[in-house]
């Protein structure tokens, strides 16, 4: 907080014939700030007429309440809080904390600069050094307001970003998420994916946000839902986002953390939070299972689960090629599975050599990229024949 509040000192008062000069110029210094301004100051010039406008206010009320504090400066500073509320909230969004300093301190040396004329002859020093107190209150006021635009910047943010985070959780995203998201600082470059996972404690504010920053140093773009013991992190860049994922393990408590998968834009982002979630209520079905895990590969149990996709998919991506592949492959790889995953067995029920049912399983692998003599992918393939003859 600025120190506003300082015990009066009766003997810093000004003349009557100083105030009345300070008083009088109060016109000619904010036309001589904004001409400095529009002739040194880029950024100045390229604001929108309407900004321009806001900032003459802002640096005419400073003028103005300098004036009223010189003619009573034992008192605390006049106006120093009011000063930014000359100008609309959005002037924070406009120009940076920084800029504004700027603007102060190109105040302060018209004002200084003019000292000679708006002070009475011998007075100069005493203009000068008053300007240079109620400079300090002006730029703790200017900070103190940026705090306070940030704050709500932030509060906001987080209130969006939920919204955001909930509607993609729901399956509702849309073509107005692209405007969300942007107004978050999503970038929208690369592809996307949706990592979920539990924590043991509660994420705060000052936790949640430190999760935000380390997501974004991984992948670029990042949003952060809580939702009870639940993390959701949707991740976007052009970057590796599985090994982004990755890295950001051990941000999770201890339990399963799967990553849905990999999407074109943020908008289709609910397709693999809808992955990730239903991965992370069937991935107790599977101990044995990775940490992370990638929601694909727990089809088999997401189709335990009730997750109609996973089923679509499993159909999908292996029964119904295997069903148009030639050299009898659908036929094989059944009679492996169901004679207890044994070569000769499997030969002799066909009628073939063992080798060319090894021939036909290696064919299985290429078609659907599911090994048969891998104990977890034969399981996955059981699990599509099955759904497939089902269907």
């Amino acid at each position: 907080m600025p120190p506003t509040s300082q015990a009066p000192d009766r003997g810093l008062d000004h003349s009557a014939d100083a105030v009345r000069r300070v008083r009088e110029a109060t016109g000619f210094l904010t036309t001589a700030a904004l001409r400095r301004l529009d002739e040194e100051v880029a950024w100045y010039r390229e604001l929108p007429a309407e900004d321009r406008s806001h900032v003459g206010l802002v640096a005419q009320s400073g003028i103005a309440a300098f004036v009223t504090w010189f003619a009573d400066p034992g008192s605390s500073p006049s106006g120093v809080g009011e000063m930014f509320t000359a100008a609309p909230r959005e002037l924070t969004q406009s120009i940076s904390l920084q800029q504004a300093l700027q603007l102060v301190r190109l105040t302060v040396d018209v004002v200084e600069t003019h000292a000679d004329q708006l002070a009475t002859p011998g007075a100069e020093r005493e203009v000068r050094e008053a300007v240079l107190r109620y400079s300090r209150e002006v730029a703790f006021s200017a900070a103190e307001v940026y705090a306070r635009a940030a704050e709500m910047r932030g509060a906001w943010d987080a209130r969006l970003e939920a919204l955001v985070v909930d509607a993609l959780v729901r399956g509702d995203g849309d073509d107005s998420l692209r405007s969300r998201v942007a107004a978050l600082g999503w970038s929208g470059r690369g592809r996307v994916l949706v990592m979920v996972g539990t924590t043991t404690t509660s994420l705060d504010e000052l936790r949640t946000a430190d999760l935000r920053r380390a997501a974004r140093r991984a992948a670029g773009d990042a949003l952060v839902g809580i939702h009870g013991d639940r993390v959701v992190l949707v991740l976007g860049g052009e970057g590796d986002l599985i090994a982004a994922a990755t890295s950001l393990l051990a941000r999770f408590g201890p339990g399963p953390v799967v990553i849905g998968g990999l999407v074109p834009s943020v908008v289709e982002a609910s397709r693999s939070a809808a992955a990730a979630l239903a991965g992370l209520v069937a991935a107790p079905a599977w101990p044995q299972a990775p940490r992370p895990v990638l929601a694909d590969d727990l089809l088999p149990e997401r189709v335990l689960v009730g997750d109609e996709t996973a089923r679509s998919a499993l159909v999908e991506r292996a029964f119904l090629p295997l069903q148009a592949a030639t050299g009898s492959v659908l036929e094989t790889l059944s009679a492996y599975l169901g004679t207890g995953r044994s070569l000769e067995a499997a030969a002799r029920q066909l009628y073939v050599h063992p080798n060319t049912v090894r021939y036909r399983l290696r064919k299985v692998s290429e078609v659907t990229g599911w090994d048969p003599l891998d104990a977890r992918e034969s399981f996955v393939l059981q699990v599509a024949l099955a759904l497939g003859q089902l269907a």
